[in-house]
């Protein structure tokens, strides 16, 4: 059913989106965050970025009861918060099904599809095109 696996005793998660990719360890514990190997304050300066990982905890209204240890890289930062927040969400329905329903619900197990498109050749970006003179 989910996409989590158990290693080494601990729920793992992988997490997408744009370029940046996020696997996360959940283990039960004091609520800690660990983010390559930096404290989560510390890899995330902005709190609308830590609001944004915290979420999951808050709507299974779980916060600090798992601890979370981070490997993401890719993309921006907002990108990263994304990518670590979908990880999250799909490692805690493979500690437990149950919490499948309101982490769908929220809209946090879909992978956010959108990407940066292409540039198209003859064009000086994606959309924009030169500007056309008549004479």
């Amino acid at each position: 059913m989910s996409n989590a696996k158990i290693i080494h005793g601990r729920f793992y998660g992988t997490g997408k989106r744009k370029n940046a990719v996020a696997r996360v360890f959940l283990s039960p514990g004091t609520g800690t965050v660990t983010v390559n190997g930096r404290t989560f304050e510390d890899y995330f300066p902005r709190d609308i970025l830590r609001m944004i990982i915290e979420q999951p905890f808050g709507v299974i209204e779980r916060p600090g009861q798992y601890d979370v240890r981070v490997n993401v890289h890719g993309g921006g930062i907002a990108a990263q918060a994304q990518a670590v927040r979908h990880g999250i969400s799909r490692a805690l329905i493979g500690s437990e099904e149950t919490l499948r329903p309101p982490l769908k619900r929220a809209g946090f197990l879909t992978r956010d599809a959108r990407e940066k498109e292409r540039k198209k050749p003859g064009q000086p970006g994606a959309r924009k095109k030169f500007q056309y003179s008549k004479r």
